[in-house]
């Protein structure tokens, strides 16, 4: 059963940088589109960044570009997620998912993935 588990989550001041991890087991990252999601209290999840399995492309959404960066270990089997500049708007808990290996998927679309972590806490106090 595949496994994701989220950690670096945190509370830090804004303008500060948090990097999250996402590990995963019984898949390899290298194989897998990996996403990024968030969701704030009352608000819908949202995508936040991707990337996909075979050219290993990077999609962000706009309010995160030029701040966060995704990038992906395959030898750590691990994904993260950059963040600087950090705003109050960024608080949410953030969510790593998995798409199923090797499938072309809409990278921002959270119906096209099949595993996700529990999620990890980020808090930015202005």
């Amino acid at each position: 059963q595949v496994q994701l588990v989220e950690s670096g989550g945190g509370s830090v001041q804004a303008g500060g940088s948090l990097r999250l991890s996402c590990v995963m087991s019984e898949r390899t990252v290298s194989s897998c589109a990996m996403g990024w999601f968030r969701q704030a209290p009352g608000k819908e999840r949202e995508f936040v960044a991707g990337i996909s399995w075979r050219a290993g492309s990077k999609y962000y959404t706009d309010s995160v570009k030029g701040r966060f960066t995704i990038s992906r270990d395959n030898t750590k089997n691990t994904v993260y997620l950059q963040m600087n500049s950090l705003k109050t708007e960024d608080t949410a808990v953030y969510y790593c998912a998995a798409a199923p290996p090797r499938r072309t998927v809409v990278i921002g679309n959270p119906g096209d993935y099949n595993s996700w972590g529990r999620g990890t806490q980020v808090t930015v106090s202005s």
